[in-house]
């Protein structure tokens, strides 16, 4: 059993060391991993996809009295979903993250379609 079957080599796996909730290692791959490595591509892929989130809202938007460009979620959404299908998810990560305002947990197509979207 010590032996890894979803690995093209014949070495033996290395018994996991033990970790605790207040490690700093805990919940996180080893360095220098595989999985280390795709964890670090998919969140600079993210990362890429709210910046052009941000550039979409700042073309298709309109600047407001405050001086913060706004658009409609259901403009934004016509937008981008052709570019990509998870526009909520980036939308969230983006709020997270500080750069755009929008009210409610969620948004909806359809439902949510007048809801203002600014970008911060």
């Amino acid at each position: 059993q010590r032996k890894n079957p979803f690995s093209n080599d014949d070495r033996l796996a290395s018994k996991p060391a033990h970790t605790h909730r207040g490690d700093p290692t805990y919940g996180r791959p080893p360095e220098g991993s595989q999985t280390e490595q795709r964890g670090k591509d998919a969140h600079s892929h993210v990362g890429k996809e709210v910046e052009e989130l941000c550039l979409i809202i700042r073309s298709t938007g309109e600047v407001g009295e405050d001086g913060h460009v706004s658009v409609t979620f259901g403009q934004l959404f016509e937008t981008y979903v052709t570019i990509s299908n998870k526009v909520v998810g980036i939308l969230l990560r983006a709020r997270k993250h500080g750069l755009v305002h929008f009210e409610g947990e969620m948004l909806w197509q359809g439902k949510d379609d007048d809801v203002i979207i600014t970008l911060l």
